[in-house]
């Protein structure tokens, strides 16, 4: 039996669920999904980036990922609106939660694509172009937002499809397609060709995916090494991956966070530590886990990154270890240029249960902290993150729970925002 493969991705998400929302509960008469439009940052938190973008955006040629002021230098009219994560938390839900009643082997890819396998589903939805329909237009209907859904026989394939003409569309690329609608294309479109592996290529006389296909996987492999195997092999249309219904376990946990201030003083910068230590170690905690590898991360002002790391004689989750460590960390690794950027990353994780060894050097009782620790977890989860803070906190421009998602994109004032109503 020929496997079937949808991939199905949201367009535009956020700035489409921000769209929803306003029309559906705010009452606006305008879609943000029609006009020049785009999510972005925060520029006075420094957060100032473009998240999302609509169709007509891209005619003046925006792109995710660069600056505000980049944007608005394309397009000085370019409507842009605040980050809602928790919006788009909700939607991706809603929007799983229908993928999830037409088989059992969905793969979240993404917060607003996944991929889901068909395979013998057809005697009850139909031929997988009608069900691929069915699906998208009950997404619309239901939803609100708009879908593209690429059908195939594996998930690299289907993705590639999804990526065709949008938006609101089925698209198939089944091997026999491949030489059709998929070699024709930049060799920039193929999944997992970047900037510069696409440089590198152009170098080498490669401009489309049909003669990255048709070139001889030696060369390829001589200027790429092991990744110049994989792209060769993308451009053939081979992918073994199976859909993923269950999530794989997490190898590290990690959070940073862009600082509002240039931080010159190291007593600025354990502030910050500690705040990211804090929301670390909870997330270490919550899923009983404990990292044998502490690693901080640096960006300076100049965008410049550097990192440290250490591997621990007893793996931990508890916040004042992991914050002691990752100061020292700091200290070894700052040259005193001013810091816009830091982070705490764990890895190589170890259960709960993993036995501390002892140490006739340690001075401290981990057992009397772990119980502290999970003290502060059940009340926060009670009563809510603020329910509880350290008292240098108090009066700091540092969230006390830094890093992830800021708190000021989980959350949109929409009384000060300029809505216009029907």
């Amino acid at each position: 039996m020929e496997k079937i493969i949808f991939h199905i991705d949201v367009n535009s998400a956020f700035l489409s669920w921000e769209a929803v929302y306003r029309i559906k509960h705010l009452g606006s008469n305008q879609d943000l999904r029609e006009m020049v439009s785009a999510v972005g940052g925060d520029v006075t938190m420094r957060h100032g980036i473009i998240l999302a973008k609509s169709i007509p955006a891209k005619k003046y040629s925006i792109q995710t990922g660069e600056s505000i002021l980049e944007a608005k230098q394309k397009c000085p009219e370019l409507i842009l609106v605040p980050p809602n994560y928790s919006l788009y938390e909700k939607s991706s839900v809603a929007f799983m939660n229908i993928l999830r009643e037409y088989t059992p082997d969905v793969e979240q890819y993404s917060i607003d694509e996944a991929f889901i396998d068909m395979t013998g589903t057809e005697c009850l939805w139909g031929a997988p172009v009608v069900v691929a329909n069915l699906i998208k237009n009950r997404i619309r209907d239901e939803l609100g937002f708009t879908v593209n859904i690429g059908v195939s026989s594996n998930k690299l394939l289907a993705k590639m499809a999804s990526d065709f003409k949008k938006p609101d569309l089925v698209h198939t690329l089944f091997p026999e397609e491949i030489k059709d609608k998929m070699w024709p294309l930049p060799v920039s479109e193929l999944f997992f060709v970047g900037r510069a592996t696409t440089k590198k290529l152009f170098n080498l006389g490669i401009k489309t995916i049909g003669e990255l296909a048709n070139a001889n996987p030696n060369i390829l492999k001589a200027h790429l090494k092991k990744h110049g195997e994989i792209v060769w092999g993308f451009a053939n249309g081979y992918d073994f991956s199976s859909v993923a219904s269950e999530t794989p376990p997490q190898k590290g946990y990690g959070n940073s966070t862009t600082i509002p201030y240039d931080v010159t003083d190291a007593k600025d910068a354990y502030i910050v530590l500690l705040a990211l230590a804090e929301t670390v170690s909870a997330r270490l905690r919550k899923d009983n886990v404990k990292a044998e590898v502490i690693a901080i991360g640096i960006k300076d002002c100049d965008f410049n990154y550097m990192s440290h790391q250490t591997v621990l004689m007893n793996a931990t989750n508890i916040t004042k270890e992991i914050y002691k460590i990752s100061c020292n960390l700091f200290n070894e690794s700052w040259g005193g240029n001013p810091i816009r950027h830091l982070g705490i990353h764990t890895s190589r994780l170890k259960d709960y249960d993993f036995t501390r060894q002892m140490n006739m050097f340690d001075n401290e009782d981990y057992e009397k902290l772990e119980y502290a620790d999970i003290m502060v977890d059940t009340i926060r989860g009670r009563y809510g993150i603020d329910s509880l803070k350290r008292a240098v906190f108090i009066k700091s421009q540092i969230d006390h729970m830094s890093g992830g998602i800021s708190r000021e994109k989980r959350t949109v004032d929409y009384d000060k925002l300029k809505i216009d109503n029907c």
